[in-house]
């Protein structure tokens, strides 16, 4: 399942949000996105877990939890269409 977080604080890096979600499973891949000319973060990112129930659990436990001084939006990443 495909995670999207939001509301990230600018210096988090992929490797904050893999240690924050693997805690509730196997993380199969952790993106902070990026400014393609600056490289600074955009503030929000995915995390693709392999387990539903998991990435589930994850979503109900993380969602408005604190990181980085600020409190992080977790849900369900929506197909792009």
């Amino acid at each position: 399942m495909n995670i999207f977080i939001g509301n990230l604080n600018y210096k988090v890096r992929e490797g904050d949000l893999e240690q924050v979600f693997k805690q509730f499973g196997e993380v199969n891949s952790a993106r902070v996105i990026t400014d393609r000319e600056t490289g600074r973060s955009k503030g929000f990112g995915f995390v693709e877990m392999a387990d539903d129930s998991e990435a589930q659990e994850a979503i109900k436990e993380l969602n408005g939890k604190d990181l980085g001084g600020r409190a992080m939006v977790v849900n369900e990443a929506k197909p792009r269409n």
